[in-house]
């Protein structure tokens, strides 16, 4: 990517009126659609009940459109100054679930709050976002290409990583590792270090194997062949290709999906959201789904294009790109095409901090859209 030298700090500062008007409403129509159908099969879900799922759903939404906002009326030169602060204390988040976190479903991920259960991890894919961001809208292509250059930015990325993998959680992990990626690469960083990477993880998966847990290693050999363990490891990818299957092109019906309301699918409201929806709505439905997340994805890549800042492109660009992973890595994860590793349909499946962390992105992603013509100087 092409880095201009910012050296002005220009002191336009917009109005919240104007701020309010140039809000892409195209963008956050896409936004709301895509969680009333959320919202729609959680409902589905319960067996037409706004409890236990849908309501919680629809409150954490109006919250999260809270936040959403907040974060869009932000000054992006805001974003930048405190982004190594909001990066700093995520990583201390991260530390004392190692130390004293909530343990659920044989993880150790999250804080409890009373009220609340905080995924730090959730939290850390915008921080990691905005601290590199930082980083490099203050490096100039030459420092980039040497080793000296990108260090720090490798530091920023793998110590979160690490952290998360050993919840363990090699899922989050792993999207942390890619939307690095994604950064390292739009900045200028020499494809042939990315093939000194590939080949190094190439090496060492054979090591790598051998710290994996049991149920991830059953994941792995269930992807290869489901067929291993039908009643146990292999029995989620069976049942969701099964409800994926019976759907058809315009599916069975609201609440008449029999995979998902007889039990047979696991985790429907989370995880495998997607082929119950997949199962009432039909290929129709699945593909409008799709369509939506594919119109807020190339509304976010949009955005970057369209900032004069680098700090803003690079915030727009690694924003997208971690939503994209979700997306794409869900929908892949239930059709059998990866082996399931736990990431959540955005805005579709039941979440609390998932959703409260995708909502402030898209208000960050808002900000770099409504200060596009601000140009951010180096600080």
């Amino acid at each position: 990517m092409y880095k201009p030298y910012e050296t002005t700090f220009k002191s336009q500062k917009l109005t919240i009126k104007e701020k309010l008007m140039n809000i892409s409403f195209c963008y956050v129509l896409f936004i709301c659609v895509l969680a009333a159908i959320g919202i729609t099969m959680l409902y589905s879900a319960a067996n037409g009940h706004w409890r236990p799922w849908a309501l919680n759903q629809l409150v954490r939404f109006g919250a999260g459109l809270g936040i959403m906002l907040f974060f869009a009326m932000v000054d992006i030169r805001i974003l930048l100054r405190y982004a190594y602060v909001f990066y700093f204390f995520t990583l201390f988040l991260l530390i004392v679930v190692e130390i004293s976190g909530h343990v659920g479903m044989g993880a150790q991920r999250w804080i409890n709050l009373g009220f609340f259960k905080l995924q730090p991890s959730e939290l850390m894919k915008v921080a990691l976002v905005l601290a590199l961001a930082r980083y490099f809208h203050t490096r100039s292509l030459q420092s980039i290409e040497s080793l000296g250059g990108i260090l720090p930015g490798l530091l920023l990325a793998l110590v979160p990583a690490g952290l998360v993998i050993v919840q363990p959680d090699l899922g989050t992990g792993l999207m942390l590792l890619f939307t690095a990626t994604a950064i390292f690469f739009v900045v200028g960083v020499q494809l042939w270090k990315f093939g000194v990477v590939a080949v190094g993880a190439i090496i060492f998966m054979p090591i790598a194997w051998a710290f994996l847990r049991d149920y991830q290693k059953d994941r792995v050999l269930t992807f290869l062949d489901p067929e291993r363990d039908p009643l146990g490891a292999g029995y989620h990818i069976i049942q969701s290709k099964i409800a994926l299957g019976s759907g058809g092109v315009f599916g069975k019906g609201f609440l008449k999906g029999t995979q998902s309301h007889l039990n047979f699918l696991p985790e429907k409201h989370t995880d495998f959201i997607f082929t119950m929806l997949s199962e009432e709505w039909g290929m129709i439905g699945a593909v409008f789904v799709i369509l939506l997340n594919f119109c807020i994805v190339a509304y976010g890549y949009s955005f970057a294009l369209k900032s004069s800042s680098y700090f803003g492109k690079v915030v727009a660009i690694g924003l997208t790109t971690n939503y994209f992973l979700y997306v794409s890595i869900n929908t892949a994860m239930v059709l059998g095409l990866i082996p399931v590793v736990g990431i959540p349909l955005p805005l579709i499946s039941y979440g609390g901090t998932v959703m409260l962390s995708i909502m402030a992105s898209f208000g960050i992603l808002l900000s770099v859209y409504i200060n596009r013509n601000i140009q951010v100087g180096k600080e």
